[in-house]
């Protein structure tokens, strides 16, 4: 299964420049390190926005979690990176209830092999 309205995903961009880029986060420091490590760039956060739309729309739902507020679905898979490789990554997005976007939660390093 695909991502549903995979193709409207939204990326805040406070995300992916305040967060999944920021070497200044204290949660998101470690996941900066993983992307910017594949070429991603906080002078750049739109290719690293650009790269999670397409993981959403090309890569398999490996979970969905329903709740009275909407659908989580966790999407995992390679994604393209800026230099080349393909990392394997994991990407939460949010559909709230009523609405057809998914909006980007979260995206982090899948360690191949494990859940």
């Amino acid at each position: 299964m695909k991502l549903p309205g995979a193709d409207a995903a939204e990326v805040p961009e406070e995300k992916v420049s305040g967060y999944l880029l920021s070497a200044a986060h204290r949660d998101g420091r470690h996941k900066a390190a993983f992307f910017q490590a594949f070429g991603f760039t906080a002078d750049a956060p739109d290719v690293l926005a650009r790269a999670l739309r397409r993981h959403a729309a090309e890569r398999e739902v490996a979970a969905v979690e329903e709740s009275p507020f909407g659908t989580r679905y966790v999407v995992e898979g390679i994604m393209e990176a800026p230099d080349g490789r393909a990392p394997a990554v994991r990407s939460v997005w949010f559909i709230e209830a009523g609405e057809e976007a998914p909006r980007l939660v979260t995206a982090y390093p899948l360690e191949r092999g494990k859940p």
